[in-house]
């Protein structure tokens, strides 16, 4: 969460599995719990050195090198290098993932899981990764809020991962574009006007009315559909595992508004993820962008030092949401299965969640880490508390339900929506297709 670390960068937030069966409940933090001693030291007894290196594969931005996280790690254990591969999309990285775990082959000490394919990993993968407490991990369980942990559990009580962060939702937006097109640009008087969905979509068609040359409203309207549906409880699937997306009207709703969005000219027509896409934020294409907390530290990757004080954040439309979030993972078939799980317990202690946080925006789901932010700005985001506008999201955001597919439904329905803002297909042919391609990808 992402994720980038969304797709790619992507990422979301987990919380608690419903009756061990096919759903996965995420949803608000709970922020209680005591942090156990020593949490955020590293091995301790010596086990990473003599020489191993240890293989890292990502997706998106997790953060970790540019944190200098990896840096730190080696200089604590001498003898260990870490060398991370980094696919972005995180379509192409799980498709690569499950052909390298059905062979056996090619895997990662540590491999990274989108929350949208946890519950694939736990119901239908178990016996590829390895469970972690074998290794101690039980010992952790208080630091991270319930349901992050009950995602990554199994029924029988193998823990496959440690969560990294999650999603808590809020919308990154370009002053200085803003105010070419005379709009207001201070967060709290945008919170108010787009305090609802329509009150935002009026607010593009006030700004495409005035926009700057070669700028839109928003980057995509798959992203648009997103960050609406992540304020939702029930999404694809209802609580019993049934696919319910097609009668959904919260998903109706938000396929509603973005169809609506890419009528009225409002989305630069980004496929998110790609060349171009990344090429848009230093550009100055699109003036406000969905913005996970993960999604900070992709855009200072992507607009540079140029985009420094440019950037503001503001308080989401139609309420708390959230998008994203990830968990590191030790595959069977790794080389240093031990010395992995240190290196994933270190990288998600709560000190280091909290530096992450503060370095690159990715939120944590340590509970410790959570109180250590509580009061973070950002200067890159015009000085955007960013502390409290994530934190308040998180605590806020919904309990939502997952089930086995649902990145993939989502996959469809988002590429549906590329087709109506990139080809010009009808809203309903569209939605043709996605059905169609759930129905594939689901059996």
């Amino acid at each position: 969460m992402p994720y980038v670390r969304a797709a790619t960068v992507r990422r979301a937030f987990t919380r608690r599995t419903s009756g061990r069966g096919a759903t996965v409940r995420l949803g608000a933090l709970a922020l209680a719990g005591a942090l156990l001693a020593g949490c955020g030291s590293g091995p301790s007894d010596g086990a990473s050195g003599g020489g191993v290196t240890l293989t890292v594969d990502l997706f998106g931005s997790f953060g970790y090198k540019e944190a200098g996280l990896y840096a730190e790690y080696e200089k604590l254990h001498p003898g260990v290098t870490i060398k991370q591969t980094d696919t972005e999309d995180e379509q192409d990285y799980w498709k690569s993932l499950q052909t390298r775990l059905a062979g056996g082959g090619g895997l990662a000490d540590v491999q990274a899981i989108e929350v949208g394919r946890i519950a694939s990993v736990t119901q239908r993968q178990a016996d590829k990764f390895e469970d972690l407490t074998r290794y101690g991990a039980d010992a952790l369980k208080g630091e991270f809020a319930e349901a992050k942990w009950s995602a990554a559990t199994t029924g029988d009580g193998r823990v496959l991962g440690l969560g990294t962060d999650v999603g808590p939702e809020a919308m990154c937006y370009r002053t200085d574009l803003l105010r070419q097109a005379g709009l207001p640009t201070d967060r709290e008087v945008l919170a108010r006007t787009w305090a609802t969905w329509d009150g935002y979509l009026e607010l593009g068609k006030q700004y495409k009315a005035k926009a700057p040359a070669k700028s839109a409203w928003l980057d995509s309207v798959g992203s648009l559909f997103t960050i609406m549906i992540g304020q939702e409880e029930e999404r694809y699937y209802d609580a019993s595992g049934t696919l319910i997306y097609d009668s959904n009207p919260a998903v109706e709703n938000a396929w509603n508004a973005s169809t609506e969005a890419a009528a009225a000219g409002l989305s630069a027509k980004l496929d998110q993820w790609s060349p171009q896409w990344n090429q848009a934020f230093a550009a100055g294409s699109f003036a406000t962008i969905p913005c996970p907390a993960w999604m900070l530290g992709y855009i200072k990757g992507q607009a540079g030092d140029a985009g420094k004080g440019k950037w503001d954040i503001a308080r989401l439309p139609g309420g708390a949401g959230n998008w994203g979030g990830s968990y590191l993972s030790v595959p069977r078939a790794a080389k240093h299965k031990k010395e992995a799980y240190e290196l994933i317990k270190w990288l998600t202690a709560p000190e280091q969640q909290a530096r992450l946080f503060e370095k690159q925006g990715n939120f944590p789901s340590s509970t410790g880490a959570i109180a250590k932010v509580a009061g973070a700005k950002d200067p890159y985001f015009s000085g955007a508390p960013i502390g409290r506008i994530f934190g308040d999201a998180a605590k806020a955001a919904p309990v939502q339900v997952l089930g086995v597919h649902d990145k993939n439904v989502a996959d469809q329905i988002t590429n549906a929506l590329s087709e109506v803002e990139r080809k010009g297909t009808a809203p309903d042919k569209a939605w043709s297709n996605a059905r169609k391609g759930v129905e594939n990808v689901t059996g």
